[in-house]
């Protein structure tokens, strides 16, 4: 079925790099763009006014963990552990959890989030779950199932000091498990699903669990994704461990290249915080091709953020945009990333918007090894967004994705298509029940409150670990 988008306003083209062009026709047949230009002539099965329409590539959300992170909103957003240099993630991060019930309304909910906000494509990390495959396949989003594994877990007693537990037979046996995984999702008859694989973090790995999987994924034509310099605790343990930083041990065990994807990179050398004496992580990424997914959202949370994204891209860095936890809205990463890096430098033009929407759509389909994907041109894959220009929030238009990033987020996204389906029609999802998802979620919500104390170290409870913004009377 040949769908054109006819006389579209504004259209965000790919020509070796993202341009304007205007009142344009795009036409995509079969999951692909067969035509960017004026005047389409060929057959026309639907026919879509773009008059006040932007078309754009779909975005990519590079790392997320969408079968847990809603759970935690209206819990995780004003703390962090002042002891362990207000990283939340060892004494308080794993503690809001509701079962696998949880784990299919959290996903189901942030799968419609992402697809209302624009994302076509996402790298879901999660711990396995029941339905997990049939989930992101029934969404209609295109997905790299990549299931997370440890030779170690984090552990804590005191709540100032980190401990690891470690299980190296579990770990090896837990990558076999995720290389099945990765293997049905290849093979789903959806088409849309592909493996990846995640030991989880650098501290939390085995030099043998490392290497092992980076082997493995080249023997699948996949990638590994690894939390890596996303805390101070961490940075602070392999440099105790190997004197050298995450990134230059990873180097120094050939686990950076092209197969590999970095989440965070943020607590690298050149971070003020960790006052390292070297200036070469930065470098290493870019000689070695590795690929860095770029969440800001979530560690600005905590007060802690990488300090000059734009450092990163020109030196070269490969760069894309994930949202890590909640909101999985792409677009307001790019805000934040744009926002943060010019408030850590003191310079407006230390970052570009367009060099943050790139790393949102062809920067991460890149790394992920598909240049077929995050850009308008003849013979990409049709994952196409369109942008409501008439809504309120984007006027004036005078440049439209300044105003969709800076302004309307996801407010003025109105028409999404994965592969030539229509999976967001007129601001609604066509393909899950977000309202049902919305209820199960709360009830999952409720569950994880109940169950804390019982989670927690030392026995607190959900309100004592994260107080309301005022206090409940009565």
């Amino acid at each position: 079925m040949t769908t054109c988008i006819r006389n579209a306003n504004w259209v965000v083209e790919w020509s070796g790099g993202h341009q304007y062009r205007r009142e344009i026709d795009v036409a995509f047949d079969g999951g692909h763009i067969t035509h960017v230009g004026p005047d389409y002539v060929g057959d026309v099965d639907v026919e879509i006014d773009g008059k006040d329409r932007m078309v754009m590539p779909g975005l990519v959300n590079m790392h997320c963990h969408p079968s847990g992170e809603p759970l935690k909103k209206g819990f995780r957003e004003e703390f962090g552990n002042p002891q362990l240099w207000w990283s939340p993630l060892f004494d308080r991060s794993f503690i809001y959890h509701a079962g696998v019930e949880g784990q299919l309304a959290s996903a189901e909910y942030a799968l419609c989030e992402m697809l209302l906000s624009g994302v076509t494509s996402v790298v879901d990390l999660s711990t396995p779950y029941d339905g997990w495959l049939d989930l992101l396949a029934a969404s209609g989003i295109r997905a790299w199932a990549t299931s997370m594994f440890g030779s170690a877990a984090w552990h804590t007693e005191d709540g100032h000091s980190v401990d690891y537990v470690w299980d190296e037979p579990a770990g090896l046996q837990a990558l076999e498990d995720a290389i099945d995984l990765g293997q049905a999702a290849d093979s789903h008859p959806s088409g849309r699903l592909s493996g990846m694989l995640s030991p989880v973090t650098v501290d939390l790995c085995t030099e043998e669990l490392l290497v092992n999987s980076l082997e493995a994924a080249r023997d699948h034509r996949w990638r590994v994704h690894i939390h890596a310099s996303q805390s101070l605790p961490e940075f602070h343990e392999m440099t105790r461990r190997h004197g050298v930083t995450p990134v230059q041990w990873l180097d120094s065990i050939d686990v950076l290249g092209p197969d590999s994807i970095l989440a965070h990179g943020m607590f690298i050398d050149a971070h003020s915080w960790t006052k390292w004496p070297t200036d070469l992580d930065r470098g290493l990424l870019t000689e070695s091709g590795t690929g860095l997914a770029h969440c800001p959202v979530v560690f600005s949370r905590h007060g802690q953020g990488v300090e000059d994204i734009g450092a990163y891209i020109r030196r070269g860095v490969q760069v894309g945009i994930g949202t890590d936890s909640y909101p999985h809205n792409v677009l307001e990463e790019i805000r934040t990333a744009a926002t943060l890096g010019w408030m850590a430098t003191g310079n407006v033009h230390s970052v570009s918007t367009g060099e943050l929407f790139t790393a949102a759509t062809a920067g991460s389909s890149s790394i992920l090894g598909r240049d077929d994907l995050g850009r308008i041109e003849v013979g990409a894959v049709a994952d196409i967004v369109l942008v409501d220009l008439s809504h309120h929030s984007m006027s004036p238009v005078r440049d439209p994705l300044r105003s969709l990033i800076y302004t309307a987020a996801d407010r003025a996204v109105r028409d999404v298509f994965v592969d030539g389906q229509h999976v967001v029609r007129n601001g609604e999802v066509t393909t899950l029940d977000l309202a049902g998802a919305t209820q199960r979620l709360q009830a999952a919500g409720e569950q994880a409150e109940r169950d804390t104390a019982s989670r927690h170290f030392a026995g607190r409870t959900a309100r004592q670990l994260s107080p309301l913004t005022f206090p409940e009377i009565g």
